[in-house]
């Protein structure tokens, strides 16, 4: 049997710096700098905007989520066609679906 008695934890830091040496961060404060808004334009004060990050962008308003298994064939073309128009996934199955409506009505 093991006799882990013998294995003692080392002090690897040392002794604490004196207080004259301790950086004075903790006596600063608490105040983040307020950032600037983004002007876009000519230089129209009021137009200005702040820019959307990625995810602002991105969003949909869509809330539910949808899954189902497609081809290969069918996955790669419909990502190909969105990517081509710029359009989400969802975007470009809404429309397919409204045309099947709308085929479906002709009928």
């Amino acid at each position: 049997m093991a006799n882990f008695k013998s294995i003692r934890r080392q002090r690897t830091l040392g002794a604490p710096p004196p207080l004259e040496e301790a950086s004075l961060n903790l006596a600063a404060p608490e105040v983040a700098p307020v950032p600037s808004p983004i002007i876009r334009g000519e230089g129209s004060t009021t137009s200005a905007r702040r820019t959307p990050d990625g995810r602002s962008l991105r969003r949909s308003g869509r809330t539910l989520q949808f899954a189902t298994r497609v081809s290969p064939e069918f996955d790669a073309k419909l990502r190909r066609i969105a990517e081509q128009d710029g359009l989400l996934l969802v975007e470009i199955m809404e429309k397919a679906l409204d045309l099947y409506e709308a085929s479906r009505r002709r009928n």
